[in-house]
């Protein structure tokens, strides 16, 4: 008698084939536990906030919040331009985990409740909980982020201020569209950049007339990469009679009417696809002008110096969530007769990976913590912080696509799996190095803040002098810096931010992280002893050490 398919299987078994060597699915984990995070919140002047980082920690990396960045990259945001009737709308329809995603992250405070909160440290929490959130998925964190960076900018014009920023700092989610004083809170988008210009928004053609009423234009013309488009106001750049301005335009109007906002299209991107990104055209769309005529680019630069942190800050998330889903991977792959986070050349490339992140995590948690006390008045912070977020959006971004291509190496043919995740991570990791301006952007405006604010260089270097003495290959990487300042040129701009991301990176380490991570960092990333790709430590190199410390419940 001839058995059956299933009688062939057995009890759960298979005919061809049983399921062994692989490892288990990572959820849930604490998306918290990370040495140098932990150690990076308290030494920023946020321990307080430990408890609720780790509680989000463990929600970040539970099965139901993975889920929700799974699903809200698989079912795409949908353009509606009109209703049934044939009214124009320019509506963005999400999957419902978005929403989720979206709620939870404003609850936690990963917008712009920061500006509403007066104890120090409340900025490094909110760059904290994103290097932990960011377990989950980047795109929405587009609007939150620019929801926190509107806030200072807004603050040019108080009484749209005083109107509009208890709703921005709120902690509650109110997707819907209607006259913003009457929602529960507000998020903020932005729209600089057209076709003609990108970067170079000077070049800007959108045009601002004034109205009979101070203060109050109408907008023609059209954005070229507006993301976000749900958002409740937006800041705009648009040319007044003054020149190049900043102004602050809802999509509904004090009356209730539906501004004039029409969505063209959503960009097709390479990530990033569970935020929509838009095209939008304004005409006769009514504005408010934020900060005085022709100062547009000032008013908003403080915006930009928020989102790029942000853009450390993610491109840190990326790498983490990246290197736990490979550590994960080698603790339970076996391959050659052993486990392969114990194979020497697998075990390499970990804790090189393993050095590239903790070197992103502290560099971002400094960063916050210079923004946290610049903004509370700290002159000598505020100039470190206008020198070092942009070094750092520069390098951090830049090492990204190489550290999540690697990552998703060490999972091999698995890791290539969209199932897997890693495909979205490598993906989404170019973005932040163009958000915010690209590489040669962040390094001419490296170049520009030395050459216009002489209290940058000085700022940095104070930095920097906090390790001197402390590592021989460090002490001569500075020097090598200062040389390297005297003979700058726009086109050795990244060469010298690189060199001054390495060593700013390599005195953190040095003064904060164990011996056998800064010995490791500054033998290769400053004295030389590396090769051209990850896993290319020297033999001296304590890798079990830096293995244990970075992976989730120790290296083993």
């Amino acid at each position: 008698m001839v058995s059956t398919p299933d009688e062939q299987q057995g009890h759960g078994g298979s005919a061809t084939h049983d399921v062994t060597n692989q490892a288990p699915p990572l959820t849930p984990y604490d998306a918290s536990d990370d040495t140098a995070l932990l150690e990076g919140l308290r030494r920023e002047g946020a321990g307080w906030a430990e408890e609720d980082l780790r509680r989000l920690g463990r929600q970040a990396g539970s099965a139901q919040a993975q889920e929700w960045a799974d699903l809200a990259n698989r079912h795409e945001p949908q353009l509606r331009t009109h209703d049934r009737y044939g009214n124009r709308v320019d509506e963005v329809e999400f999957h419902p985990s978005w929403h989720h995603l979206m709620r939870t992250a404003i609850a936690e405070g990963l917008a712009a409740s920061p500006w509403a909160d007066d104890r120090p440290g409340a900025h490094v929490v909110r760059s904290a909980g994103g290097l932990v959130w960011g377990h989950t998925e980047a795109g929405h964190g587009c609007p939150t982020s620019m929801t926190y960076a509107a806030v200072p900018a807004l603050r040019r014009h108080p009484e749209l201020a005083k109107l509009y920023e208890p709703l921005l700092t709120s902690r509650e989610y109110d997707p819907a569209l209607r006259e913003p004083t009457e929602k529960r809170g507000l998020l903020a988008g932005m729209g600089m950049t057209e076709k003609q210009g990108g970067s170079d928004v000077r070049t800007n053609t959108t045009a601002a007339t004034p109205t009979a009423e101070p203060g109050v234009y109408t907008l023609r013309g059209h954005k070229w990469f507006t993301s976000a488009p749900m958002c409740d106001v937006f800041l705009v750049l648009a040319q007044a009679p003054g020149g190049l301005s900043c102004f602050l335009v809802p999509r509904v109007l004090p009356d209730g009417t539906r501004n004039t906002f029409r969505i063209q299209r959503l960009k097709d991107k390479l990530g990033n696809r569970s935020n929509a990104s838009s095209e939008p055209e304004f005409d006769g769309t009514v504005a408010w002008l934020v900060g005085p005529e022709g100062q547009g680019v000032k008013t908003i630069i403080e915006m930009v110096n928020c989102t790029r942190l942000d853009c450390v800050m993610v491109s840190a998330a990326l790498m983490r969530k990246s290197l736990v889903e490979a550590g994960h991977h080698a603790r339970h792959r076996s391959a050659f007769g052993a486990r392969l986070v114990d194979q020497p050349l697998m075990r390499n490339v970990l804790a090189d990976l393993a050095l590239e992140s903790e070197a992103a995590t502290t560099l971002t948690l400094r960063l916050a913590g210079a923004a946290d006390r610049a903004i509370r008045g700290d002159e000598g912070e505020a100039a470190f912080r206008r020198i070092a977020t942009a070094v750092g959006k520069y390098w951090v971004t830049k090492r990204g696509p190489a550290f999540t291509a690697e990552a998703l190496e060490c999972l091999g043919g698995n890791g290539y799996v969209e199932d897997s995740g890693m495909p979205r991570h490598y993906r989404e990791a170019p973005l932040l190095s163009i958000w915010e301006g690209s590489g040669n952007v962040n390094a001419l405006d490296v170049l520009r803040a030395l050459s216009r604010e002489p209290g940058t260089a000085e700022a940095l270097f104070g930095e920097l002098a906090l390790a001197r003495g402390a590592d021989a290959r460090l002490d001569a990487a500075v020097t090598r810096l200062g040389t390297g300042l005297s003979e700058a040129s726009p086109t050795t701009a990244r060469r010298l931010v690189e060199q001054m991301a390495l060593t700013l990176q390599a005195s953190l380490l040095v003064r904060h992280a164990p011996p056998a991570v800064a010995d490791a960092f500054c033998a290769t990333r400053l004295g030389g002893d590396w090769g051209h790709a990850f896993g290319t430590l020297p033999e001296s190199a304590g890798l079990d050490a830096i293995v244990e410390r970075a992976l989730p419940g120790g290296g083993g």
